[in-house]
């Protein structure tokens, strides 16, 4: 790891007007401090944003707001999210390890690069460290990789659970510019996927701050479930996982929410299969029929043809587990 300096900033115009090319802003640094001593992430400065950012998880007029500086074990432990939301919880829960969601931020989280064994080892190619290097994994070893929305630049998928169950609850992303000015960007479309651009893993406008996350009122908090498939039963990034929600109504389904992590560069949404779902009775058969219209245009790579029959034994139990809550 090479020097650095190290300045803790005391708000967010302070953070912003010292952000520059060679700095980093750094919450908890559960992930950034590994790219650090790998060599992948070399900032002269780390700006300390821990004091500048909310810690607070807020009920408003459409939903909650939860603050980027708010622990992952406190989101997860929170009596609103758990009332409104317990699908986040469950996914956070089913993530790394008690000592790291009790360091890592809401916005970290968000932020947290791919575990893509290529993008760790500076000795290989890799599009997403270096442009233009190439792409490992697409011929390499490729087990944990995309089996969807990829393309030759890059094959990596993003580590996240709390993302995945953001996504289906579609969240928003708020955040303040450089020039001080406030925006927001829809949960779906703040991961991209690799395009002629993989080494960028969301559309934040550059140097910007994110100041919280909202998600809106819904019906999916009684009906919901987190499916996370890996190989061990902890400290393990997911082969494949499902967050599932159900919103019913007589015996019909209102409406389906189904997201997955570990099959593409950023968190996925089923919305062919949602749409299959709605209006449909909640039983074993249209959830294997949901299961097979998630799965039906999968195309794995070498090294992963299992995981299309992984992910669609995990999107059934997970909308199984849906009805059992």
């Amino acid at each position: 790891m090479r020097p650095f300096n190290f300045i803790k900033t005391e708000n967010v115009s302070q953070a912003l007007s010292q952000k520059k090319e060679t700095a980093q802003f750094i919450a908890g640094g559960t992930n950034l401090i590994d790219l650090m001593k790998k060599n992948i992430a070399q900032p002269d400065t780390l700006l300390d944003i821990t004091s500048s950012l909310s810690n607070k998880i807020e009920k408003k007029s459409k939903g909650i707001e939860i603050g980027a500086m708010v622990r992952n074990t406190a989101v997860a432990l929170d009596e609103t999210v758990l009332s409104q939301h317990p699908l986040v919880s469950k996914a956070i829960l089913a993530g790394a390890s008690p000592q790291i969601r009790n360091m890592a931020s809401t916005a970290g989280n968000l932020l947290q690069r791919t575990r893509c064994p290529y993008f760790y080892d500076v000795t290989t190619p890799c599009n997403k460290r270096k442009p233009g290097s190439g792409c490992s994994a697409i011929t390499g070893e490729n087990r944990m990789n995309a089996i969807v929305g990829y393309n030759e630049q890059c094959v990596a998928v993003h580590p996240s659970d709390l993302c995945i169950a953001l996504a289906a609850l579609d969240a928003e992303v708020n955040f303040i510019s450089k020039n001080q000015k406030q925006g927001s960007i829809d949960f779906k479309n703040f991961h991209k996927l690799p395009e002629s651009t993989p080494q960028k893993d969301h559309t934040l406008p550059e140097n910007s701050l994110i100041t919280s996350v909202s998600i809106n009122e819904n019906h999916f908090n009684k009906n919901f479930a987190y499916v996370k498939v890996r190989d061990r039963d902890s400290y393990a990034f997911a082969l494949v996982s499902v967050a599932a929600a159900l919103h019913l109504k007589d015996n019909k389904i209102v409406e389906a929410r189904l997201a997955s992590g570990g099959v593409a560069h950023k968190p996925w949404r089923w919305y062919e299969a949602e749409k299959f779902l709605k209006n449909k009775e909640p039983n074993a058969k249209n959830f294997a029929e949901a299961a097979t219209i998630a799965t039906k245009d999968l195309k794995p790579l070498s090294h992963n043809s299992f995981k299309v029959s992984m992910l669609k034994g995990a999107i059934e139990t997970a909308l199984q587990d849906c009805i059992k809550v």
